[in-house]
């Protein structure tokens, strides 16, 4: 696993050992940050149930100021830590152990990006619908291109669904 583009381009990540994760694959993640290239500089950006924290990395080498890592696994966590200290970006994240729904609303971000264990349906509905009582601009969920999520989530609506493979993103907006 490596940084795709921007001052960590080509940087391995550490993946978590012995841990059965899904990573973002690169591709899904290269187009994940062509839809936002425009939007990403200076924001601060969220990346929820992390694994390895490399889409939050990704948001920091491509101009995101500041990243919140939540995950719940201590052993992903530790590895976040790894690959954070790795790259000497500890004063540009803030690391959260915990569930998504739980940590959201304590954290005020312009984009998050949620990516749930595909099986954790619910962790779905009640990520966005935490994420739609902060005044998050812009939230991007990674899910399996089998699963249809909803057109509305409190104050968020989707606006876009890009489809790769096994995998899609559903982007979703304040109504």
């Amino acid at each position: 696993m490596r940084v795709i583009a921007g001052r960590f381009r080509s940087r391995k990540l550490k993946p978590v050992p012995g841990y059965n994760v899904r990573p973002t694959p690169d591709r899904l993640r290269e187009a994940l940050f062509n839809v936002l290239a425009a939007r990403i500089e200076g924001t601060v950006f969220v990346d929820a149930y992390a694994g390895t924290g490399a889409v939050g990395i990704e948001a920091l080498s491509r101009g995101a100021k500041h990243v919140i890592l939540i995950e719940r696994r201590s052993d992903a966590l530790a590895m976040i830590r790894d690959n954070v200290r790795s790259l000497g970006l500890e004063r540009e994240t803030t690391i959260v152990r915990g569930t998504a729904a739980v940590q959201l609303p304590n954290h005020q971000c312009d984009m998050a990006f949620i990516d749930p264990p595909y099986e954790e349906v619910k962790e779905y509905s009640s990520s966005l619908l935490a994420l739609s009582q902060t005044g998050c601009t812009l939230a991007i969920a990674q899910h399996s291109s089998k699963l249809t999520l909803e057109d509305t989530y409190g104050r968020l609506r989707k606006t876009r669904v890009l489809n790769q493979g096994d995998n899609s993103l559903s982007f979703y907006e304040p109504a």
